[in-house]
């Protein structure tokens, strides 16, 4: 008797009929390499990606330009519509979404409903706070309303983008929505906050793979970041990193040594200070597509206390910092020299001449020695 088709065979079926058992594997893969797994850990997302499973995926959208999901859509490998139907079950996304109106309401409700406890709620944009919220609404109720409410059942929460981590753009100063962070909304719950304006694509879908195959999250910084992507500075990792060592700088716009690709610390690079993965994986599938490697300062976007709050050309101070990381200066210091230090000078210069002029008169007096 033949055997029933099961969903892992369905699968492999329609995989085969788009892009292959085999690309589909390279492709998941790739996904998970950059967040740090072993290998056995990531063979058993790979298993678990080719059996069917999909993480059903809420997002949702607050105050923000929508860059991320921009970012998200510019994915190669994988494409968007290899995440979406292959890799995760996208269920709510206004952006993307077919349906609007009570229609995607719904959605949302049956998401939450039929997934308890399981699904990956993604939160694009910060939350405002002031004068209760008025200042972002969807279907009449607010973003901390709707943040709180869907939080409730999530089996995770990922902070997607400098806005949703910790109030980004939106939350600069005045800040007058009140802007902040879902971190600082759901005060009780792990947040793993992905920062970045925008967020790279591919640490958001290596974290929902690992989380959705194996149940566990990546080990996270005290912000909530994950290690894998935010562990060290960009700095520590900079292609320019060489000229930093070397002492030469770009000292503006347009000159020579930035034409050189010297280092852009003098013009206010924040990447000493910043933490994130930047110039490993860029932005695009296209090398190169960062700030840094378009030749304009890291402006930290991933910290808080940089992001749109430091003037974008100040320098800052250089986070563990190792040689040499201590020297040279930009500016190298040349202070003038003193009176006291010129005679001293003087007088030492006189007495080693004085001294040279006595002792070659000492030697024309010497008698000479007969042949």
């Amino acid at each position: 008797m033949d055997r029933i088709p099961n969903q892992s065979d369905k699968t492999l079926q329609a995989l085969d009929a788009k892009m292959g058992r085999r690309d589909f594997i390279k492709l998941v893969t790739a996904a998970v390499a950059g967040i740090g797994l072993t290998g056995s850990m990531a063979a058993q997302v790979v298993e678990a990606a080719v059996s069917g499973l999909k993480p059903s995926v809420i997002w949702l959208h607050f105050q923000e330009c929508t860059g991320c999901t921009e970012s998200l859509l510019r994915t190669s490998h994988p494409g968007l519509a290899e995440l979406i139907l292959d890799l995760i079950s996208l269920d709510y996304h206004e952006t993307l979404a077919a349906a609007a109106g009570y229609q995607i309401e719904k959605s949302l409700h049956d998401t939450i409903e039929n997934n308890k406890g399981k699904y990956v709620l993604v939160v694009e944009g910060s939350i405002p706070e002031k004068d209760g919220g008025i200042y972002c609404k969807i279907a009449g109720r607010t973003a901390i309303d709707i943040l709180t409410e869907t939080a409730e059942h999530a089996g995770a929460i990922i902070a997607l983008g400098s806005c949703a981590s910790f109030g980004g753009l939106p939350a600069a100063p005045p800040n007058p929505t009140g802007a902040t962070g879902a971190p600082m909304i759901l005060k009780d719950k792990t947040v793993v906050t992905i920062p970045g304006c925008p967020a790279n694509p591919y640490n958001f879908l290596g974290l929902v793979l690992q989380y959705a195959t194996l149940g566990t999250l990546p080990e996270l910084d005290g912000k909530g970041r994950p290690k894998f992507a935010y562990g060290r500075t960009i700095h520590e990792d900079c292609p320019r990193r060489a000229h930093f060592d070397a002492g030469r700088f770009a000292e503006q716009f347009g000159d020579e040594n930035h034409r050189q690709g010297y280092c852009l610390y003098q013009l206010g690079c924040k990447g000493p200070a910043t933490h994130a993965n930047c110039s490993i994986q860029h932005f695009g599938d296209v090398p190169g597509a960062w700030p840094i490697g378009i030749g304009h300062p890291c402006v930290g976007c991933t910290e808080q206390d940089l992001a749109f709050k430091m003037p974008i050309h100040d320098t800052v101070d250089i986070e563990r910092p190792t040689p040499p990381d201590t020297y040279p200066p930009i500016h190298a210091e040349h202070k003038g020299i003193s009176p006291a230090a010129t005679a001293v000078g003087g007088a030492v210069v006189g007495a080693v001449i004085g001294a040279a002029v006595v002792k070659s008169k000492q030697l024309d007096d010497e008698p000479k020695e007969k042949e």
